[in-house]
């Protein structure tokens, strides 16, 4: 368990990843950054954690990367973002990489880097009041924590054009029915349904949970052939896991499977 700019908790086989930086709406300055980037590492490398729950404290979700920290010192700002960049790319990666579902426990506001952490989670459960943009037109900026794969990837290229070029929000209405979001409910809710969501998702097959997650991100680049050669590949190694034997097993005997994420 650590505290601080990131909380992390790990109950059962669910970690907890909340930041802890309300009074900003959570955004994204160093050295939140850097404790998001040590969360993550800490909670990819656990073997028993089998489903990551990313929240945030108070009413926003996270309200991007912190201009006032840019504004500071206007000829250094580059600077200041490469070094966000530097801490908080290989936390994305990191999430993406690992077999365990993301889910995400959105309100309030969720802008630019904070959009993207959302776009990158498996599962979201979104306040239905909240707001979402990129706002990246207000300061001729780009987007950042994968933001350009991870929406383009769900939304498409117009839509995405759409937010980044005349600064169109998302409703959460236009989020759900797109497939980005897996549920909505009031603000006061979003966390327990999210934990619900966490919880089931940390009973399943987990490492299969990942192999699933490869061949989606794959599947909009890849030929016909190449992707039946990568499903191929992947359930012939789903198939040596402990897991997949319990499944068979708990199929034929018409019970309940106790997967253990091995």
């Amino acid at each position: 368990m650590t505290a601080g700019l990131v909380r992390t908790t790990v109950d059962g086989a669910v970690a907890e990843l909340r930041l802890n930086r309300p009074e900003a709406l959570n955004a994204l300055d160093l050295p939140t950054a850097r404790a998001f980037g040590a969360a993550v590492a800490e909670v990819t490398a656990r073997p028993d954690v089998r489903a990551i729950l990313i929240t945030a404290e108070g009413k926003g979700f996270v309200a991007g990367g912190d201009v006032s920290a840019m504004a500071a010192d206007p000829d250094r700002g580059h600077e200041v973002i490469d070094a966000l960049l530097e801490a908080l790319n290989p936390a994305i990666l990191a999430l993406r990489e690992n077999d365990a579902p993301v889910i995400a426990a959105v309100r309030g506001v969720a802008a630019g880097a904070g959009l993207s952490l959302m776009a990158g989670a498996d599962l979201v459960v979104l306040d239905e009041a909240a707001k979402l943009l990129l706002a990246y037109d207000q300061v001729a900026g780009v987007p950042d924590c994968g933001g350009s794969w991870f929406l383009t990837h769900r939304l498409g290229r117009g839509r995405m054009m759409e937010m980044m070029l005349l600064g169109r929000p998302l409703t959460p209405e236009e989020a759900l029915s797109a497939g980005l979001v897996t549920e909505l409910c009031p603000a006061d809710e979003v966390d327990d349904r999210a934990r619900r969501l966490a919880a089931r998702v940390a009973a399943g097959p987990t490492r299969s949970f990942g192999r699933f997650r490869r061949l989606v991100d794959a599947a909009p680049g890849a030929s016909l052939a190449e992707q039946l050669d990568a499903e191929r590949a992947g359930f012939v190694a789903a198939a040596r896991t402990d897991d997949f034997k319990e499944g068979v097993a708990a199929f034929a005997a018409r019970r309940k499977p106790e997967f253990r994420g091995q």
